[in-house]
C-alpha cells in the first residue's frame, strides 16, 4: 500500500428535478420551505461553485452524478401502471405526496449515500462501502439501489475496494450513511479512530415513538458496519445523540459536529454523554495514533443549538490544505448571523489549533431544502493507488468543471413549481440531462432508461 492518502470530497451534483416538497419530518429548513418555488439551474451552479472552490485551494474533488428522478420504478410497485405520462397524470391526481416524494432531489446529498472506512482502519487493508438504506423517510429509501450501482461503477476493482449490500431494511438497523460518522486520525495514511453517532438503541429502548422528530440512526446499524468493515473496538467510539439536540432539529449528527484528521468540532450539546464521549475520544486518539486530539467544544453562550441548526455552522466542510493548514467551508448563512460569525472569527485568530482560514459559500437552493456544504459530500480517503484504480472520469479539473457548467445551463430549468412534477416534459429533459452527464464523466449507461 502506498504511503500517501489524501481525502477526496465527492459532492453528489444537483438534479434536475430539485424541488421543495418538505418530505425530510425533523429537518426544520425543509419542513419550513415546503411547497415554494425552486431553481433547478441555481442549485447545480451553487454546487459547482463550491466544488471548483475545493480544487481552487488544492483539495481533491469529485463529482457523483444524480438519481434519476421521478422514481418510476416505485410508481410502478405502488399500483401506477401505462405509459410514463399515464402514470404522472395518475400520480398527480390520486397521490400527489407520493408522487412529489418519488421526485425528491434529496440524493445530492451524498454524505448519506454510505458510510466508508479507509483501507488504514480495516485489518483487510481494503477501502469499505456500505450504502446507506435510508429506510426513516421513503423518498430517501429509494436512493439506495443506484448508490450501491453508482459506488461499485466508481470503485470497481476488487484488489483496493469491497462493497458492502445495505443493511436490512428495518427499524432496528436504520442507517443514514456518513452524516453520523467521523473518522480522525493523525496523516491520511495512517491508522484512525472512527467515530459512529446514533439516536437510540433500537433492540433496547422503549421510548421509540415518544419524541416529536425521528431517531434516524441506530447503534445497532453503526455496530454493524463497524464489524462489517472490520474495524478494531480499540478504533471505533459509539456517541449517543443528545435527544435534546435532535428536538432541535439535529436529524443528523454532521449539523452538529464536524472533524478532520485530528480536529473535531463540535457543540457542547451534541452528545448525550457530553464528558464521556470527548474522553473516550481523546483516549483512543492517543493510544491510535501517539498525539493529543484537538477537540474545539462551541458552548451554547456561543452558539445556541437553534443558532446551530438555523446556519449550518457544524455542517462547514472542514479540510486539509496543500500547506498542511485547516480550512472551514462554511454556509453564507454563518457570516450573517452575528454569533457564529463572531465564533468563526475567533477561531481562525485562535493558533492553539490549525484552522487558519474560513470560506463563506453561497448554497442557498439547498440550504433552503436542509443541506448545507458538508451534506453536498461524501469523504472518501484513498492511497495514490486505490485513486489510480477508481474512475478518473468524475474527478472535477478546470475542463471538466466548465463542461458541468455548460451542461447545467442547457439542460436545467431555472423556475420549478410543485405543479410542475406532473409535466410529462421533465421526465424527458431529465433523462436526456442525464445521458448527457454520463457522456460527460464517461460512465457508459448508469441508468435504467439507458438499458432498455
Amino acid at each position: 500500500m502506498s504511503s500517501k492518502a489524501s481525502e477526496v470530497n465527492f459532492d453528489g451534483l444537483v438534479g434536475p428535478t430539485h424541488n421543495y416538497a418538505g418530505l425530510a419530518y425533523g429537518n426544520v429548513a425543509s419542513m419550513k420551505h415546503a411547497l415554494t418555488p425552486a431553481n433547478p439551474r441555481a442549485a447545480v451552479l451553487e454546487g459547482l461553485e463550491k466544488m471548483k472552490l475545493l480544487t481552487d485551494l488544492g483539495v481533491a474533488q469529485g463529482v457523483f452524478p444524480p438519481h434519476e428522478r421521478p422514481h418510476m420504478e416505485s410508481l410502478r410497485r405502488l399500483g401506477f401502471d401505462g405509459s410514463d405520462s399515464r402514470i404522472l397524470a395518475q400520480a398527480a391526481k390520486d397521490a400527489p405526496a407520493l408522487l412529489a416524494a418519488c421526485y425528491s432531489a434529496s440524493a445530492m446529498w451524498v454524505a448519506n449515500a454510505a458510510t466508508v472506512s479507509p483501507s488504514a482502519d480495516s485489518s483487510d487493508g481494503l477501502v469499505h462501502f456500505t450504502p446507506a438504506n435510508l429506510i426513516s423517510l421513503f423518498h430517501r429509501s429509494i436512493e439506495t439501489r443506484f448508490t450501491q450501482r453508482m459506488l461499485e461503477t466508481v470503485f470497481s476493482d476488487p484488489t483496493a475496494f469491497v462493497h458492502h449490500p445495505p443493511l436490512p431494511s428495518t427499524d432496528q438497523f436504520s442507517d443514514e450513511g456518513a452524516a453520523n460518522h467521523v473518522r480522525l486520525c493523525r496523516y491520511h495514511h495512517e491508522r484512525g479512530i472512527e467515530l459512529f453517532v446514533y439516536g437510540k438503541k433500537a433492540l433496547e429502548d422503549s421510548r421509540q415513538g415518544l419524541e416529536a422528530f425521528p431517531q434516524r440512526q441506530t447503534y445497532e446499524a453503526s455496530s454493524a458496519i463497524a464489524r462489517l468493515h472490520k474495524l478494531e473496538p480499540r478504533g471505533t467510539v459509539f456517541a449517543l445523540q443528545n435527544p435534546l439536540a435532535i428536538e432541535a432539529g439535529v436529524f443528523h449528527n454532521d449539523v452538529i459536529s464536524v472533524g478532520n484528521q485530528e480536529v473535531l468540532l463540535f457543540h457542547s450539546q451534541a452528545f448525550s454523554d457530553s464528558q464521556c464521549v470527548p474522553d473516550e475520544l481523546k483516549q483512543k486518539f492517543w493510544e491510535c495514533c501517539g498525539t493529543e486530539l484537538i477537540l474545539i467544544e462551541v458552548g451554547p453562550g456561543q452558539v445556541s443549538l437553534e443558532e446551530a441548526v438555523e446556519t449550518y455552522l457544524f455542517n462547514s466542510q472542514l479540510v486539509t490544505l496543500p500547506d498542511g493548514g485547516m480550512c472551514l467551508i462554511a454556509p453564507r448563512e454563518c457570516m450573517e448571523n452575528v454569533n457564529t460569525k463572531a465564533f468563526l472569527e475567533s477561531l481562525v485568530a485562535d493558533s492553539t489549533n490549525p484552522i487558519t482560514t474560513v470560506h463563506y459559500v453561497s448554497i442557498r437552493q439547498s440550504m433552503k431544502n436542509g443541506g448545507g456544504p458538508a451534506c453536498l459530500r461524501l469523504r472518501v480517503v484513498l492511497t495514490d493507488k486505490e485513486r489510480a484504480l477508481s474512475h478518473q472520469g468524475i474527478y472535477l479539473t478546470p475542463n471538466l468543471y466548465q463542461d458541468l457548467k455548460d451542461w447545467a445551463c442547457r439542460q436545467y430549468r431555472d423556475r420549478l413549481l410543485p405543479e410542475d412534477l406532473a409535466d410529462s416534459r421533465l421526465v424527458d429533459e431529465n433523462r436526456a440531462a442525464l445521458d448527457e452527464l454520463t457522456q460527460i464523466l464517461q460512465l457508459g449507461s448508469l441508468y435504467d432508461f439507458q438499458k432498455i
